[in-house]
């Protein structure tokens, strides 16, 4: 790239480089403050000298040693380091010497690797709520500002900069080591931050109604880290399986809701409106993780979700094929919610009354879960046993996290009224 930079691009290669660079400075540093400091003193270096002196070759290696030698300056001049060079030396290239791309070198891909798993892991310390997991990543590993954070999750901007707060001091009081991790470790991260990604992403996906405009983009956030995993660890069938899980259930997002925010269920959605692009990125990856003979929970439901993708009509969906997937990943993944799904195949298979039946035992252990309860009144009003599901729906109800799914179950309730109005003549 020559002549004068476009200041979208330099945001754009910003925010690509980020989870990088904020790896290498911590690992470095080891402490989220400091690091997150160099990379915004970086970046506001990168401001200045990209447009004067051209694009770097390695925007991530520039910002990191940038960024390190910016703290040095200000916080450690007494420590024993090795003098870092002169942003103008890094971002000379006037054909005669190349530092930029001697220090590249010197951050080869497995190095990347392993700090944006290790930023993604310490983001997901275990003794931290989900909840917390999430704001933190979305601020560390994504620099989403603590004001967008808070809009995401509708609170105010003071209550998630004392969350965020709060998480950051317990992961440097849970002593979460900085250095490389083995395999049997890493399969460890990366379990857990694939989890830390769908829940972003459920964060996003489930928003509708008034919560759909500010929540949303968490989705195309956590497909973002997504496909960084991936490119991180391309032969992890388990990787692959998220992304594709996620894509194909995002393929769907301009369908799933109407004008006026209520959801519209699978049967019901236009399936012309379906993502092609994204529904073909996620079959490909199905078809290359399918190959590694391993049925890990998340390509399971990958399978699952192309199942309907690849229906032509919620008639021709494929519902055997469906129960068994869903009977393979209650093998794999035992989990009252997974029975839950697949009492959706089973209503379809053999009818509400044996759907009702598979649900009936979960009801202790999913007694707090607004779907069981929708779920539970739908098979009864299919039923005919109205007063039962009135009161299933009024419990969904009571349990509903967002708007659009309240609305979604008044309308069956109005439905059920509707029926048993008398007849005016």
């Amino acid at each position: 790239m020559t002549g004068p930079i476009d200041m979208a691009w330099i945001d754009t290669a910003l925010a690509a480089a980020r989870p990088q660079a904020m790896g290498a400075l911590l690992r470095y540093f080891r402490d989220l403050d400091t690091a997150e400091e160099a990379f915004q003193e970086a970046s506001l270096r990168a401001l200045t000298a990209w447009p004067r002196n051209g694009p770097p070759r390695d925007p991530a290696a520039w910002l990191i040693f940038v960024g390190r030698n910016a703290a040095l300056d200000g916080v450690r001049r007494q420590a024993r380091q090795q003098p870092l060079p002169a942003e103008d030396v890094i971002t000379a290239d006037d054909g005669e010497g190349d530092a930029e791309a001697a220090l590249a070198e010197r951050l080869d891909d497995a190095g990347y690797r392993d700090d944006i798993l290790r930023l993604l892991f310490i983001c997901c310390a275990p003794d931290l709520p989900a909840t917390q997991q999430i704001a933190v990543a979305l601020r560390i590993v994504s620099g989403l500002s603590v004001a967008d954070i808070a809009r995401a999750f509708l609170v105010g901007e003071s209550a998630m900069e004392q969350r965020i707060t709060r998480a950051k001091a317990r992961i440097a009081r849970s002593g979460v080591p900085f250095e490389t991790p083995g395999a049997p470790e890493r399969a460890r991260r990366l379990g857990t931050v694939a989890a830390m990604l769908y829940l972003l992403f459920n964060e996003g996906y489930s928003a509708g109604g008034d919560t759909a405009e500010r929540r949303a983009p968490l989705a195309h956030e956590a497909i973002r880290l997504a496909r960084l995993l991936l490119r991180l660890f391309p032969a992890k069938p388990e990787i692959m399986g998220l992304l594709a899980l996620m894509l194909l259930q995002q393929s769907r997002a301009a369908a799933r809701f109407d004008g006026q925010g209520n959801a519209i269920l699978l049967d019901d959605q236009d399936r012309r409106r379906w993502s092609a692009p994204m529904i073909a990125e996620g079959l490909a990856l199905i078809d290359k993780a399918m190959r590694h003979g391993q049925p890990t929970p998340y390509l399971v439901q990958a399978a699952i979700a192309a199942l309907h993708a690849r229906a032509p009509s919620a008639a021709e969906t494929d519902w055997s094929q469906i129960d068994l997937l869903y009977a393979t990943l209650e093998h794999i993944l035992p989990s009252p919610v997974v029975t839950l799904n697949r009492s959706v195949a089973t209503a379809k298979l053999r009818g509400p009354a044996a759907a009702l039946a598979m649900i009936e035992p979960l009801g202790d252990r999913l007694g707090g879960y607004f779907h069981f309860f929708g779920a539970k009144g739908a098979y009864l009003s299919q039923l005919g046993r109205t007063a039962e599901a009135r009161v299933a729906f009024d419990r969904a109800i009571a349990l509903a996290h967002t708007p659009a799914e309240a609305a979604h179950i008044r309308q069956h309730l109005d439905r059920l009224m509707d029926e048993a109005a008398p007849v005016q003549k």
